[in-house]
């Protein structure tokens, strides 16, 4: 049984949150010399092998195994959506938009699953979610617009399709999910096995393996940080946590010092609009969370 200390829970939810943070700039940086493609055959690659430590770390191929034998066409499914589909959809928005509008649109995925849950699980809409909506996707609106929100004029109207659109991926994987008994670190790692054909097939047949090694660097810290040693430290954070409700609401933090690194290191002059959209964004998010704690 793990430990409970709200202090190292803090720490380590700190940690993955900064972490986190600075991946939208990491995308940034590889995707200036590598395509879509390239930058997910590196990362999933990096990323397999990272949950495959933890895994070996956990002694846990035996529970590997067992869910493999107990669902093996479900996560071949569900590793064509993750890593597969998801990321190379994201990985076009990022490249076809600048980071501060990638990175807040991508965001609303938490709101995108309170709408797809509707059909899928049967849960129903009430008055505070549609107040909630209508703030996430009102900020989504003002960034995309730069604040011509009237005149719906976008720098990229494929770039913001492709951001919302991995939104819609993203939370049909994890509703797909959602009644998995297996650890998550075992689930992910199943993923990423049966997603990993598709990426190196797809980056091998359309771009090819990168020849020029700029970038692979960002490449390997996307794989490393992005789904690897985060999501754990994440775990963790949450397991020993005593108030788990205390260390999630840190993850608030994470799109608001996405920012700081983009501006500082991409170079970005972050748009005022980017600001007020992103609030609209996470104030629906936190509402509608509110809402669903109570």
């Amino acid at each position: 049984m793990t430990e409970k200390s709200q202090g190292r829970a803090l720490v380590l939810g700190l940690a993955a949150v900064l972490l986190w943070s600075t991946v939208a700039t990491a995308f940034k940086l590889a995707l200036a010399y590598l395509t879509p493609l390239q930058l997910l055959a590196i990362a999933s690659v990096v990323s397999t092998l990272v949950l495959a430590l933890a895994v070996s770390w956990q002694r846990a191929w035996g529970d590997v195994g067992e869910a493999w034998r107990n669902g093996r066409w479900r996560y071949i499914g569900l590793g064509f959506l993750n890593p597969f589909f998801y990321y190379f959809i994201l990985f076009k928005a990022y490249d076809l938009l600048p980071a501060q509008q990638a990175q807040p649109l991508n965001y609303t995925w938490a709101l995108t699953l309170s709408l797809l849950a509707v059909p899928l699980l049967g849960q129903r809409l009430h008055g505070r979610d549609f107040v909630a909506m209508a703030m996430g996707y009102g900020g989504v609106l003002v960034i995309a617009t730069r604040g011509d929100v009237l005149g719906l004029q976008f720098d990229s109207p494929l770039g913001v399709a492709l951001a919302l659109g991995s939104t819609i991926i993203w939370a049909l994987y994890w509703i797909l999910n959602a009644r998995s008994q297996e650890s998550p670190v075992v689930g992910l790692l199943l993923c990423f096995l049966t997603g990993l054909p598709w990426v190196l097939a797809a980056a091998w047949l359309s771009d090819g393996f990168p020849q020029d090694w700029n970038g692979v660097t960002a490449a390997v810290y996307v794989g490393f940080f992005e789904m690897g040693v985060t999501f754990m430290l994440w775990l963790g954070a949450l397991k020993t946590a005593v108030h788990a409700s205390r260390v999630s609401n840190l993850i608030f933090l994470s799109p608001f010092l996405s920012l700081i690194f983009i501006s500082q290191i991409l170079g970005e002059s972050i748009h005022p609009t980017v600001y007020i959209g992103l609030l609209l964004i996470v104030g629906g998010v936190i509402l509608q969370q509110w809402k669903r704690r109570n």
